[in-house]
């Protein structure tokens, strides 16, 4: 089976959605014996050179084939830099997909929004099954977060989004929040929906013990950790952690790390300074084969959204918190995928979004009853299998695999 992907984010980017669609990726060709391609951008974290002539190149890694769409790869810091990147690969990817063999699959991700009307015009000029695969949900996901406010744009979002939901062989919802979202509002065919949760690697990413060589280069061996670990971006609300950190002062042990990068970092920095506040870090992202470490020095996770935004993203993040046996305080809708899991399986407490003093009382209570902290992170742990690596690339092989025998017997 030959499969297409098209997204801007592929190895060697940091960014989330990149490192799942390269484990996918990779796993389609090392375990199902699949042909894979990806249409991909420049990374933009970590950063590569300036610009080059070249629109399109070819490069190998794990057995995949990734056609190299240039643009630029300005830091995302700005609404500007984030559009110049997006437009200049989806210029790049229009030409790159004329060099993709006949594919039996094509998938487009939503990185950028548009770039599922490049992939649908491939996969109908070479007649092969069309997957539209729903990180996030658009318009939503650009007219909540703060510097981008244009109904303009907006509505031509919805117009693409809602086309390339009717017109997908097959559409992959990330969580049934999501899937709700995807056929009550943007009137998805609800039989064409499949969710498929993404994941964590509970063989790489397994509960190891406080002290390791992360915690102690850190000075964390003896500390209480509160670990935000991703994306520092518009979504994630951290202003409510800073917010939450300046009650908590009174717990001397108590540190809230935020590790990763994003467009937020650099206004929370300053916000930290301005507060005086001595029990918040900030540190790089970490190198994925020492993710162990560092979430094996959490005590304990945050999870956070805007109000409003649950189901149209579903933070990845939380499966590897799962993979890790950590319990973790999810300041989200009630209805998002991580409130109800906390809730089911007894692996996290809830707090009220965008609400400080709920956040601190979730994390106080969780600092001053390490037994019931433990026996979180244990059932975590155990939740954690259902969504393993191996479980998710499974699903998506079956889902294409029944696609593109569809597309024989029509």
């Amino acid at each position: 089976m030959n499969i297409c992907f098209f997204n801007r984010s592929y190895w060697p980017d940091r960014a989330a959605t990149g490192q799942l669609l390269t484990e996918l990726a990779e796993d389609l060709v090392a375990r199902h014996g699949c042909q894979v391609t990806v249409v991909a951008g420049r990374p933009v974290n970590p950063p590569t050179a300036g610009a080059t002539w070249w629109p399109v190149r070819r490069e190998e890694q794990a057995g995949v084939s990734i056609l190299r769409a240039n643009g630029t790869a300005l830091r995302p810091r700005r609404f500007a830099g984030r559009v110049a990147n997006y437009v200049s690969y989806l210029a790049s990817a229009a030409v790159a997909s004329l060099a993709v063999a006949r594919p039996d699959v094509v998938v487009s991700l939503t990185d950028p929004p548009l770039v599922g009307r490049v992939a649908l015009s491939l996969a109908r000029r070479t007649g092969a099954r069309f997957v539209f695969l729903s990180e996030d949900i658009f318009p939503e996901v650009a007219a909540l977060v703060e510097d981008f406010h244009n109904s303009r744009v907006n509505r031509a979002l919805d117009r693409i989004n809602r086309r390339l939901l009717r017109e997908a062989d097959a559409v992959v919802a990330l969580g049934d929040r999501m899937r709700r979202r995807l056929v009550d509002e943007k009137g998805a065919d609800p039989a064409r929906v499949r969710v498929i949760h993404n994941w964590a690697d509970c063989e790489a990413i397994q509960p190891g013990p406080r002290d390791n060589p992360f915690a102690r280069a850190n000075g964390l061996t003896d500390r209480f950790v509160v670990m935000h670990s991703g994306n520092v971006g518009l979504s994630q609300n951290l202003d409510v952690l800073v917010e939450a950190a300046s009650r908590l002062q009174s717990r001397e042990r108590l540190v809230i790390l935020i590790v990763g990068d994003g467009t937020r970092r650099h206004a929370l920095e300053q916000d930290v300074v301005r507060r005086g506040l001595t029990n918040v870090r900030f540190l790089p992202y970490q190198p994925k084969e020492l993710l162990h470490h560092s979430f094996a020095t959490a005590d304990a996770f945050v999870i956070s959204l805007k109000p409003g935004l649950e189901g149209y993203i579903v933070p990845s993040k939380l499966y590897g918190v799962l993979a890790a046996g950590r319990p973790y305080v999810v300041a989200t809708d009630p209805s998002s995928e991580a409130a109800v899991l906390a809730q089911e399986h007894r692996c996290g407490v809830w707090a009220r979004p965008g609400d400080a003093d709920a956040l601190a009382g979730a994390i106080a209570g969780l600092h001053d009853d390490p037994l019931g902290a433990r026996a979180m992170g244990q059932n975590a742990r155990q939740l954690a299998w259902r969504f393993d690596r191996r479980v998710s690339v499974q699903a998506y092989y079956d889902l294409f695999t029944e696609v593109a025998r569809a597309a024989r017997a029509a």
